[in-house]
């Protein structure tokens, strides 16, 4: 073991320092102007120390992760989903992947808190449990030939717990996808500079794919400058298709984005892994992590200060405009995939175990990568934190509850305890040239507003509109690439449950189960989005509101797994690693499906809020949301399916829970009768780097031998 020299424990000491000294001014302030830089200082350090110490930790003397064994990507390469991929490219892939809607949008919805429980959860979660999960899911998901998570579940657990398993976590990522693509469409609609942009990202990555596997194999700096590069000029390209003739061309229609995402979902699934998929998201990387170091530094600058109340009348209340519900524990479900992400298990267990070289990379590719989604989380609080709260609570909060005029709204926040006048609100609007600001629920602009207030600050104030559209597309972006690798993880777990009953589909590179497969997983994702575009109240807005619950029910599938493969692989003593938060998620989540199911609060409970809105048609009335009597039927229609979805779904997760515990306890009284479903040990031929970095041992090791490295 290698003793820390006096340099290494200095830097660590001073890293330490900058974490404690930012959560202490967080903790203690009282009254007084907190600035955000130090919500950034104690992210930042915390995320230093978690990685440095806790995941070499957990890779090493828990997983005791081996560089000797080879991977599925190495002994099943096929060049279509099985492909050894370099490790820079794949912590792109996994990246982009896993950084969708949630890390962006659940913050900023959850500041109405205030900003300090998001920030201890964001930061303490992801540590402790998000990033855990995801690099321990693709550790065994690894080891098992890059099973899905369901059918490790059923592999493992049995067939009982994981017929649920398998059940719960298909349903729950169509679910997903819905949402996902949902929100591209919103932002995408009437946005030519955004479309066109994001179109061009699909032939420079075919580009580098090519470049990668024919032209220059290996070549990963070099492919870098010329993705970079062009999607730069993408970027800027897109601005002036937009200020163009052209603009016509790209300002499409809702209807027709959600065929061309279908189409682009089908396509992606199928196509061989290393031709459009995992450049594609190694490229959009660089724009996602590029903007929020960009977005840090614009706060180190810029040092904005934080307007929002530490911990709001709201989180005690209950009745908050944005969402109704106390703090524990619907902030820590809205806040979702910034701190723990169910999501993230399929991914871990779904692409990145197929092409990852070698076991010493989940490190830097599980832990490493949730804490980089993480790092977006923060500042998405940052962004909802440092603007006025007046606008904040008017952007975030429905029309029914503050009108559409400027003057209304300013009341109604007024009596909130947020003073913002008419004035304000239309020149904040007009700063972005947005006809309105008003009720601009779901996150994205008010992130989009937080974005262009840092940069604004740093380039100037003439800038502010640009920083606003850019940022709405960066938003778009960023979500666009969990969703062809969604799509293309769940034609693998389709085909992991169809295989349990037509053994070809076990082959998930079998072209005709590959292909019907991926259009099935496209067909029912993409109707409920279609009926969602053209039906304000149907489709997947229907199923919007469990999102977050199941989100966070399949978070505790996959710890229960994890968990279950620690006790049964001979890691008893190591198995509270993923135990306690899978304890900590099963209680947070089925607290709040029971609440969502049985609350007798209307905007909290929906089989209460469908006996409200059926009393009301009864007597003739029409609630708001609804706008007509078919509306009200339709809510009603919605609150009993969301109900029942959400006590299926939780149901469903105690089943896996439960059975996990017996197998637990079997095997712990009889180890003998355990199995375990783990591939046989072959040598690896790949020498390939752990980390990002080579070490020294690591380069005299690459100069001693000539080896192939994959792509």
């Amino acid at each position: 073991m290698r003793t820390a020299n006096v340099r290494t424990i200095v830097i660590w000491t001073l890293v330490a320092l900058v974490g404690a000294a930012g959560w202490s001014v967080l903790a203690l302030a009282r009254g007084e102007e907190v600035s955000a830089a130090w919500m950034v200082a104690a992210a930042l350090g915390s995320y230093a120390i978690g990685y440095r110490f806790y995941s070499k930790f957990i890779a090493y003397k828990v997983l005791k992760v081996d560089a000797t064994r080879a991977t599925p990507a190495e002994r099943l390469n096929n060049g279509i989903d099985f492909h050894p991929t370099d490790r820079r490219v794949l912590l792109g892939h996994h990246f982009a992947a896993i950084a969708g809607a949630g890390p962006l949008v659940g913050p900023v919805l959850a500041a109405q808190m205030g900003y300090l429980p998001g920030t201890v959860w964001i930061i303490a979660g992801v540590i402790f449990a998000g990033a855990v999960q995801d690099m321990v899911v693709l550790f065994f998901s690894t080891r098992r030939d890059g099973r899905s998570l369901g059918q490790m579940a059923r592999e493992e657990i049995g067939p009982f717990g994981g017929a649920a398993a398998l059940i719960a976590a298909f349903a729950i990522m169509i679910i997903l996808l819905g949402v996902l693509a949902l929100v591209i469409v919103n932002a995408l609609a009437a946005s030519p500079w955004g479309t066109f942009s994001i179109a061009m990202t699909i032939p420079i990555a075919l580009l580098m794919g090519f470049y990668l596997r024919v032209l220059r194999p290996g070549r990963v700096a070099e492919v870098s400058l010329i993705g970079v590069g062009l999607l730069l000029l993408a970027l800027v390209a897109g601005r002036w298709v937009a200020e163009s003739s052209w603009a016509g061309a790209f300002t499409l229609a809702p209807s027709t984005l959600v065929v061309w995402l279908v189409a682009y979902g089908f396509i992606a699934s199928i196509l061989p892994v290393w031709m459009l998929l995992a450049p594609r998201d190694y490229l959009s990387t660089f724009m996602k992590i590029g903007t929020i170091a960009l977005l840090a530094l614009g706060v180190v600058v810029a040092l904005p200060t934080l307007k929002m109340d530490p911990v709001t009348d709201f989180a005690s209340r209950g009745d908050g405009p944005v969402f109704a519900g106390s703090l524990f524990p619907f902030v820590f479900i809205t806040i979702a995939c910034g701190a723990l992400s169910g999501f993230h298990s399929l991914i871990s267990s779904g692409t990145t175990p197929k092409m990852i070289q070698k076991e010493t990379q989940v490190r830097m590719i599980g832990y490493g990568s949730m804490l980089m989604e993480s790092s977006v989380a923060i500042m998405a609080l940052v962004a909802a934190s440092i603007i006025d709260p007046g606008l904040y609570f008017a952007m975030n909060a429905p029309a029914g509850a503050i009108g559409t005029t400027v003057e209304n709204a300013s009341q109604v926040v007024t009596g909130w305890g947020y003073s913002i006048s008419p004035a304000e609100l239309a020149q904040a609007a007009k700063n972005v040239e947005e006809a309105t600001l008003l009720s601009r629920t779901g996150g994205a602009p008010t992130l989009a507003v937080g974005v262009s207030e840092i940069f604004s600050k740093v380039t100037g104030g003439s800038l502010r509109a640009f920083w606003y559209h850019f940022a709405i597309m960066f938003e778009a972006l960023f979500i666009l690439t969990a969703l062809d690798a969604g799509t293309r993880v769940g034609r693998f777990m389709l085909q992991d449950m169809l295989g349990n009953v037509y053994r070809p589909f076990k082959n998930i590179s079998w072209k005709p189960g590959l292909v019907l497969t991926s259009a099935i997983v496209c067909a029912l994702w993409g109707y409920f989005l279609w009926v969602g575009v053209h039906e304000p109240l149907g489709g997947i807005n229907q199923l919007f509101p469990i999102f977050g619950i199941s989100n966070q029910l399949l978070a505790a599938v996959a710890l229960a797994v994890c968990t279950t493969l620690l006790v049964k692989s001979g890691r008893l003593k190591w198995a509270w690693i993923t135990g306690i938060p899978l304890a900590w998620d099963a209680t947070v989540t089925l607290t709040a499906s029971f609440q969502k199911v049985f609350s007798s609060d209307p905007k909290v409970g929906f089989f209460k809020q469908r006996s409200v809105f059926q009393d009301a048609i009864d007597d003739g009335k029409v609630l708001p949301p609804a706008k007509s009597m078919d509306d009200m039927h339709t809510v009603v229609t919605n609150s009993t399916v969301d109900g029942v979805l959400t006590a299926v779904l939780a149901l469903l997760i105690v089943v896996v829970i439960a059975d996990a515990l017996r197998v637990c306890v079997r095997h712990l009284r009889r180890p003998a009768l355990s199995t375990l479903s783990e591939a046989p040990y072959v040598e690896s031929k790949i020498l390939a780097p752990a980390g990002l970095i080579p070490t020294r041992e690591e380069r005299e090791e690459a100069r001693d031998a000539v080896t192939p490295t994959g792509v």
